[in-house]
C-alpha cells in the first residue's frame, strides 16, 4: 500500500503521524522489524474476532484503510486534524471511503461515539503527556478487546542510536515523551485491563487485554 505520511509535521508543538514511512522501507532491518510487527498485531487481532475496530492515534490510516479493504468495519481517529486529512487522502487513492476518519484527542473519547469490539492503540502512549488520563479514556470505549503498543525500553534508543539516528537526544524519537520496559507498561496496562495475551516483536511491547 503507497501512502503519504506526515514526514514530520508538527501540530500545537507535537509530531504528528509517522516521521518517514516504515511501512514503504527498504532497508532490510527496518523492514524485518515491521515484519514482525504486523504479523503480531494481525495475530492478536485474529484472536478477537471483531466485526468493528476503533483504531485510537491512527496516523495516516494505514491499518485502518487495510483492514476497510479486507472488508472489516473500522475507523480511526487521531487528534492532528493535518493527519486526519492525509488518512483521508490515503483511504481516497486506496478506494476507501475518507469518512471513516475523524479529528478527536484520546482525552475526548466518548462511551456512546468510540466504543468498538476491538480499540487499537499502537504507538500513541509514548507520545502522551498524560498517559493515565488515556488509558482512562481508552478504558471508557473499552467494550471487549484493546490491544496496545508501545517501544520497549531502552532497547528502542539503544537501536535508534546504533543506526545513527538522534545521537543528540540519545536515541530518542521526536516525539516520545514516555518510555517503558516491558515489565513496567505491563504493570501499567494491568491497573486498567485484563491482560490476555504478551507479544514482543523486536522492539515493540504488545498486548491484547480485555475489559476488566
Amino acid at each position: 500500500m503507497n501512502m503519504k505520511i506526515a514526514g514530520g509535521k508538527t501540530e500545537d508543538g507535537i509530531v504528528v503521524g509517522n516521521t518517514y514511512d516504515k511501512y514503504g522501507a527498504r532497508n532490510p532491518i527496518v523492514k524485518w522489524m515491521m515484519k514482525g510487527f504486523e504479523d503480531s498485531l494481525t495475530q492478536l487481532v485474529s484472536l478477537t474476532n471483531a466485526k468493528n475496530i476503533h483504531e485510537i492515534g491512527c496516523g495516516e490510516g494505514y491499518w485502518v484503510t487495510k483492514w476497510s479493504q479486507s472488508g472489516v468495519a473500522a475507523r480511526g481517529c487521531d487528534f492532528s486534524h493535518q493527519v486526519i486529512e492525509i488518512a483521508q487522502e490515503n483511504a481516497k487513492s486506496a478506494g476507501v471511503s475518507e469518512d471513516i476518519f475523524k479529528a478527536k484527542s484520546i482525552y475526548d473519547l466518548d462511551s456512546e461515539q468510540d466504543s468498538a469490539e476491538l480499540i487499537v492503540c499502537c504507538e500513541v502512549l509514548e507520545h502522551l503527556e498524560d498517559p493515565l488520563a488515556g488509558l482512562e479514556a481508552l478504558q471508557r470505549v473499552t467494550t471487549d478487546y484493546i490491544l496496545l503498543s508501545v517501544p520497549k525500553e531502552p532497547l528502542w534508543r539503544v537501536l535508534n542510536f546504533v543506526r545513527g539516528k538522534y545521537w543528540s537526544d540519545l536515541g530518542n524519537t521526536p516525539g516520545h515523551l514516555q518510555h517503558w520496559s516491558k515489565r513496567s507498561f505491563i504493570e501499567l496496562v494491568s491497573r486498567y485491563f485484563d491482560v490476555v495475551q504478551i507479544n514482543t516483536p523486536l522492539p515493540w511491547t504488545m498486548v491484547l487485554c480485555r475489559r476488566k
